[in-house]
C-alpha cells in the first residue's frame, strides 16, 4: 500500500511539473509571437537606405506599427537616436532571445582634404515623412487665436483704385505698431470650433508675401509690395509676421493618454483619407510635433426597441423610445494620423493609414 502511494504521490508531481513547464512555454510562445507579430511578413531580412527615402517609409516596410520604430533599436550600440537614418545605411533584422531588433552597418563618413584643411563629409539624414507631401500644407495654412486675428493689420487699397492685386502691385496697409519689414498676406478660411462649439482658433490661408517699402511714409498707414502670390491678395487680407515653418525636426512618438477629437481640415471637405490634414483639438500643450496617434470611429447609438432603430434615424419615434434601451456602440480603429503642427488651443495632422473616410468628430488617442 505505501509503495502504491508514493507511485501515486510521484505521478501527480510529474503531472504538476509538466503542467508548469507547458503555462512556462505557451508564455513564451505568446510573448514571442507577440514580438514577431510587430514585424510584417513581407519584411525584407536588409534594407540599404536610399536618398529619398523617409524614416516613416522605412518604418512601414519593416514594421506593422511603424511608431514602435525605436524600440527595436534598444540593443544597438552603433547609433544614438533612431531617427537619424542616413543613405547608405544598410538595416537589419535580427533575434535576440526571441524578440526581433535592428542593426545597422554604417559606413564611417568620408574625409575630404582640402588645402590646410580636413574635414569628414557626413550626409543629412533622412526625413521622418516626405518633405514634397508637408510643403503644401506648411506654407499655405496656419492657426492663430481670435485675439491675435483681431489685431492684425489689414489691406486697404492701392493708387489705381483696384480691388485685388498680385505680385508686384504696391498696396496701402493699415500701420502696425510693431516695425517689420517682411509679411506674409492672409486671408481667414474658416472658424475652428471643438466639440461643444468653442472657438479654437482661426484658420489663416496663405496669399502672397509682402515688403515694407521703408521709403515711402504715409500717415496712420504702410505701403507694401507684394511678392509670390499664390492667389489675387483682396481688400480686408490681413498681414501676419514670420513664415510658415515646422518648429523643430519630427521625432516619432506614440500618444500615451492623450485623446480628442477630429474638428475639422484644411479645405472643408466631407471625407478625408490618406495624406489629407486633419485639424484636432489638442494643443501644444498636450502633443508635441510627430506624436502618432489612432483615428476612431465611433458608429451611430442603436435604440433598440421592438423594431431597432439607428439613434440618428429621424423615423425613430419618441413614443418608442422611452419603452427601449439605447445602445452605444464601441470606438473602432480606422487609422492613423502624425501630428506636424501645433498651436495654442489645435494641431495639424496627416493622416497616414485610413480605412475609411474620416471626418468630424472622429476620436484620436493611443494607436
Amino acid at each position: 500500500m505505501a509503495v502504491e502511494k508514493l507511485r501515486k504521490v510521484n505521478l501527480k508531481n510529474r503531472l504538476k511539473n509538466a503542467a508548469r513547464t507547458i503555462v512556462v512555454v505557451v508564455a513564451c510562445f505568446a510573448a514571442f509571437s507577440t514580438m514577431a507579430k510587430q514585424l510584417k511578413e513581407t519584411a525584407p531580412q536588409t534594407y540599404t537606405v536610399k536618398k529619398g527615402d523617409t524614416l516613416w517609409g522605412i518604418a512601414n516596410l519593416f514594421l506593422n506599427q511603424p511608431w514602435l520604430w525605436p524600440e527595436l533599436w534598444r540593443h544597438n550600440t552603433q547609433i544614438n537616436n533612431p531617427h537619424l537614418i542616413y543613405p547608405g545605411d544598410v538595416i537589419s533584422v535580427s533575434y535576440i532571445n526571441g524578440e526581433p531588433v535592428f542593426t545597422i552597418n554604417r559606413d564611417k563618413p568620408k574625409l575630404v582634404l582640402s588645402p590646410g584643411s580636413n574635414r569628414r563629409v557626413k550626409g543629412a539624414p533622412i526625413e521622418t515623412l516626405a518633405w514634397s507631401v508637408l510643403a503644401p500644407f506648411i506654407k499655405q495654412h496656419t492657426l492663430v487665436s481670435e485675439e491675435d486675428y483681431s489685431f492684425l493689420p489689414h489691406l486697404l487699397g492701392n493708387h489705381g483704385g483696384n480691388v485685388s492685386f498680385v505680385s508686384d502691385d504696391l498696396v496701402v496697409s493699415q500701420q502696425e505698431n510693431r516695425s517689420e519689414d517682411q509679411y506674409q498676406v492672409v486671408r481667414k478660411h474658416s472658424i475652428i470650433r471643438n466639440m461643444y462649439g468653442e472657438v479654437l482658433g482661426v484658420q489663416l490661408t496663405h496669399v502672397a508675401n509682402a515688403t515694407l517699402e521703408g521709403d515711402v511714409s504715409l500717415p496712420n498707414s504702410r505701403l507694401v509690395k507684394l511678392s509670390d502670390s499664390n492667389q489675387e491678395a483682396r481688400r480686408g487680407d490681413k498681414l501676419l509676421t514670420g513664415d510658415f515653418t515646422l518648429d523643430d525636426d519630427l521625432v516619432l512618438q506614440e500618444a500615451t493618454s492623450q485623446r480628442g477629437f477630429v474638428v475639422g481640415d484644411l479645405h472643408d471637405h466631407d471625407l478625408l483619407g490618406r495624406y489629407d490634414v486633419v485639424v484636432v483639438d489638442l494643443g501644444e500643450n498636450d502633443v508635441a510635433p510627430g506624436t502618432v496617434m489612432g483615428l476612431y470611429s465611433g458608429g451611430p447609438d442603436i435604440i433598440d426597441g421592438d423594431e431597432p432603430e439607428y439613434a440618428d434615424n429621424s423615423n425613430v419615434i419618441e413614443s418608442n423610445a422611452l419603452f427601449s434601451t439605447t445602445v452605444q456602440q464601441p470606438a473602432l480603429k480606422v487609422g492613423e494620423i502624425i501630428v506636424f503642427k501645433t498651436f495654442e488651443s489645435a494641431s495639424y495632422g496627416i493622416i497616414t493609414r485610413a480605412k475609411e473616410g474620416v471626418k468630424r468628430g472622429f476620436i484620436v488617442a493611443k494607436p
